[in-house]
């Protein structure tokens, strides 16, 4: 009984200690009143876009209060291109992109905006 309940300590313990190593990776917040339907990186003034992120969301779009998982970026300084299903595209300058952490972007971050 004793080596049962010593398994089950053993277990207890190492998995939590793998699931923390996973991590949930890089996360955007979409704090904003509207549906993200693209969202692209770059190194912040560089305009290098990357991939459109909302292709890692399964209906390929990010609705309020969703969060996005960030793939393929390093932790930085960014801008981003945001752009809604209306055709209306915002720019998002000098996000800072932590490791294993989430970021927001809300309606006040949004700028230079086009139809």
């Amino acid at each position: 009984m004793s080596r049962a309940l010593m398994a089950i300590a053993v277990v207890s313990i190492v998995l939590p200690v793998q699931l923390l190593a996973q991590g949930k990776g890089i996360r955007l917040w979409n704090l904003t009143t509207s549906t993200i339907t693209g969202f692209e990186l770059s190194p912040a003034g560089k305009n290098a876009w990357g991939p459109n992120q909302t292709l890692n969301d399964k209906d390929k779009e990010v609705d309020h209060d969703e969060r996005l998982r960030i793939t393929g970026v390093e932790p930085g300084r960014y801008d981003a291109k945001v752009s809604y299903g209306t055709s209306r595209q915002c720019l998002v300058r000098d996000i800072e992109i932590k490791p294993e952490a989430v970021f927001s972007i809300s309606d006040k971050d949004l700028t230079d905006c086009s139809k």
